[in-house]
């Protein structure tokens, strides 16, 4: 099969696709041929070998795809038949013609929608929807503040709060970044390049602070976020695109405000030997696609009420990936970037 590999770590014109051989799936496994996969942060953390896959997942770039049931290892309990229409979180693999997943992981794509729109869906609403109701608790009527609220998680995460009916609120660097996000439902928007994103925060609030803060910066946003927290307040943190170095009196104004600190990686299971950790892992994922199948993937179908919508920036074929990961360098993506993979 056709995949992308780059030979040592570097900049995105270390890319090109190759011949590699096909996977086969394993106990409790199926295998999908890919139509299409999309790009994330991490992808390109891996490409630079700060961020290497779990021990025992494929070396392969692309963690979600979206395509078609073609096989199955043993044990498969039956839930998919060949040819029904699939999309998945991957721990690596999606960035090439066909890829493994656990049978519990697969998400059935709506009727109505493409294979691109598709592959926009997995890692970015998997993800919000976790920080959000597996880790935060989010309730009725709480204000969230989602740092990069046109990255494919903020637009994803600025939906599924309006969902739960709280509130969402969003930092981001651009002014049409911002429209978009509005567009999505955000409730204010604030640009971290040009203004103290905790006094507007304050100031929208009343005073009073954001009950949960959706965090992929890290360090630099430490005294700010701080400032802005509610009293009891839950800041999660999922990425550290600034850093992970913190100085200055961090612990004692985060005591002061009996602030609760959760960190999540979704990545961060091992497929080498099923011991209990893996075991409880590849669990919680499936447990995970499971409460995403029944309580959000209703509302993204046509008809629904709410309607929620995956937005794609841009479509690159795989041929072009270095193009693509060039893209996503620039940070002007507004929403997902999406490879098609050839047939």
């Amino acid at each position: 099969m056709l995949a992308v590999h780059f030979d040592c770590p570097g900049g995105p014109e270390n890319l090109y696709v190759k011949e590699v051989l096909k996977p086969h799936p394993g106990e409790g496994e199926v295998l999908v041929k890919v139509s299409a996969s999309a790009l994330n942060r991490a992808d390109l953390l891996q490409r630079r070998g700060k961020y290497p896959p779990p021990k025992g997942a494929s070396e392969i770039l692309g963690l979600e795809a979206a395509g078609t049931v073609v096989g199955f290892g043993g044990g498969c309990e039956g839930r998919w038949q060949v040819g029904d229409a699939v999309m998945a979180l991957l721990s690596g693999g999606g960035h090439a013609q066909y890829v493994t997943v656990p049978e519990g992981h697969l998400m059935p794509v709506p009727a109505d929608m493409t294979f691109a729109q598709a592959a926009a869906i997995p890692e970015a609403w998997l993800t919000a929807f976790q920080l959000l109701h597996f880790v935060g608790k989010i309730e009725e009527g709480e204000t969230v503040l989602i740092h990069a609220g046109a990255s494919g998680v903020g637009v994803a995460a600025i939906q599924l709060v309006r969902l739960a009916k709280a509130i969402p609120i969003v930092t981001a660097g651009t002014q049409e970044k911002l429209d978009a996000t509005a567009n999505l439902g955000a409730a204010a928007g604030f640009n971290y390049k040009t203004e103290d994103f905790s006094e507007k925060v304050l100031a929208f609030t009343q005073g009073s602070g954001v009950d949960i803060i959706l965090d992929c910066v890290g360090g630099s946003y430490w005294e700010k976020n701080l400032n802005c927290l509610k009293t009891d307040g839950r800041w999660i943190i999922y990425g550290l695109l600034s850093g992970g170095e913190v100085h200055g009196d961090f612990l004692a104004r985060l005591l002061a405000k009996r602030g609760s600190i959760h960190t999540s990686l979704l990545r961060s299971q091992e497929k080498e030997a099923i011991t209990v950790e893996t075991l409880f892992l590849r669990q919680y994922k499936e447990r995970l696609v499971g409460a995403f199948t029944r309580t959000v993937l209703p509302h993204l179908r046509v008809g629904a009420c709410p309607r929620l919508r995956p937005l794609v920036h841009s479509v690159y074929p795989l041929h072009r990936i270095a193009e693509a990961h060039a893209a996503m360098e620039e940070n002007r993506n507004i929403g997902k970037i999406v490879i098609e993979v050839p047939p």
